[in-house]
């Protein structure tokens, strides 16, 4: 999971996928029970039982250091809120890795017993949490069957969609009805990707420019224009001759720095096209990593004078989406000019926690965000928190100055991940995806005419 407080921000959690062997593969035919039931999904993580987890375990002690002020300091802390600044930079003990499983939640979270135990009172502000997300991987792992991984197809148009929250868009989508908190946490999990998408896009958006609406008037002009193309009214279209009208481009949705969400289940992403109905969608994946647990694809096609840059395209998961993924740099793709030219009516780009502001990241953006705000085109991004959103505005407006546009205030984003995650190399760390989403824009000028004096 990335880092709110310094550590790898390309660590994104494993849990997109079942994990092998164990959806896949059939249960004894001498037992009937799945592997575990709703009232045993709590385990330590180092006697869990699937290896997965026990893996895991091993990965966080050999890791993780101990959060105890009594040792020095690991690293640099990142904010006020990081573990790290209660630990004095010099004096007292050597970091100790964690070794330790608090008994309530199950996870290594301290070098010792003694430790754990002479700092519980700041362990217990995320020990809940913490137990949680011990009983959400078990789940995951249970061998029951999800119905909440079921989504629904089309529906008629004249069934508006509510965008209120996560109950309103699911009964309003038709979706089965999820009457349990733990199968809600892992069905928005997915979900949050396109759903934040359509939350934003859509006319029937909960942003808007009313007080608290956290729109701005830069951005209503913007999604106004996206809004145009992507709500056409209907145009007479039919089977015959005379019904033939043009149909316009897709509208691409460029999504830069992609890891784990390129790899969702493509029914999962499908779900935005059921948003609007009447539109085609390009999602365009790139970024170093978009190839990311993706395994059974390899290898990567070779790079050829009709595919320089060894895109792979899935032009058959509807008649209305396609996906392409680049495993590159997007400045490599911008240099070259590849997707030029760019529309603000047909073209946004989206940023899923990007790290702009992150010292272990931000140097990969130095390039990208000056060729983002040419294109004036909207840039839509999600942060893991308020700090997370706040360090990244606070970066680009440095490194761009006042060539952007703020369309949208950071805030928190309606439409997050309700299941939170864990930071395997800080425990102390645990966020959720999507939590807060705002908006940026190359500045536009007006031309004003001045007249000539008589």
């Amino acid at each position: 999971m990335a880092s709110s407080f310094g550590q790898n921000v390309k660590n994104e959690p494993p849990e997109f996928r079942t994990p092998p062997g164990i959806a896949s593969t059939p249960p004894p035919k001498t037992e009937s029970r799945p592997l575990l039931m709703p009232n045993n999904l709590f385990h330590p993580f180092s006697e869990s039982p699937s290896p997965e987890i026990r893996r895991r375990a091993a990965f966080i002690k050999q890791n993780a250091f101990c959060p105890h002020p009594d040792h020095r300091q690991s690293r640099l802390p990142m904010n006020p809120d990081d573990p790290e600044a209660r630990k004095s930079s010099q004096g007292g003990l050597a970091p100790a890795h964690v070794s330790f499983e608090c008994p309530d939640c199950g996870i290594p979270v301290s070098c010792s017993e003694d430790h754990w135990a002479d700092d519980y009172e700041s362990h217990l502000e995320i020990c809940d949490t913490l137990k949680e997300i011990n009983e959400d991987d078990h789940d995951l792992r249970s061998g029951r069957f999800f119905p909440e991984f079921e989504y629904p197809g089309d529906q008629m148009e004249e069934a508006m969609v509510n965008m209120t929250n996560w109950d309103t868009f699911l009964y309003s989508r038709e979706f089965r009805a999820i009457n349990d908190d733990r199968s809600l946490r892992q069905a928005t999990r997915l979900l949050t990707y396109p759903v934040t998408i359509g939350s934003v896009l859509h006319e029937l958006s909960p942003y808007s420019i009313k007080q608290k609406g956290r729109l701005t008037v830069e951005g209503l002009k913007s999604l106004s224009a996206l809004r145009y193309s992507l709500h056409p009214p209907r145009n007479g279209g039919g089977s015959d001759i005379k019904g033939l009208r043009p149909t316009p481009p897709p509208m691409r949705i460029f999504i830069l720095g992609a890891r784990a969400e390129s790899s969702l289940p493509r029914e999962v992403w499908v779900q935005l096209t059921h948003l609007f109905p009447r539109v085609a969608f390009h999602l365009v994946f790139i970024g170093p990593e978009s190839m990311a647990n993706r395994d059974a694809e390899f290898p990567l096609p070779e790079r050829t004078p009709s595919n320089p840059y060894g895109a792979i395209v899935e032009d058959r998961i509807t008649n209305s989406l396609k996906i392409s993924t680049f495993v590159e740099y997007y400045h490599t793709l911008h240099k070259a000019g590849h997707f030029y030219p760019y529309d603000p009516y047909f073209d946004c780009f989206m940023l899923f926690h990007p790290g702009l502001g992150h010292p272990a990241s931000s140097h990969e953006w130095q390039e990208t965000i000056p060729q983002l705000l040419e294109t004036k085109v909207p840039i839509l991004v999600t942060g893991y928190t308020q700090y997370d959103m706040e360090r990244d505005i606070d970066w680009v407006k440095k490194t761009v100055g006042g060539e952007m546009d703020m369309l949208m205030e950071p805030g928190e984003n309606r439409f997050r991940s309700l299941r939170w995650d864990l930071n395997d190399l800080d425990p102390q760390d645990i966020s959720c995806g999507n939590w807060g989403v705002w908006g940026f824009r190359g500045k536009r000028y007006e031309t004003t005419r001045k007249d000539s004096e008589e």
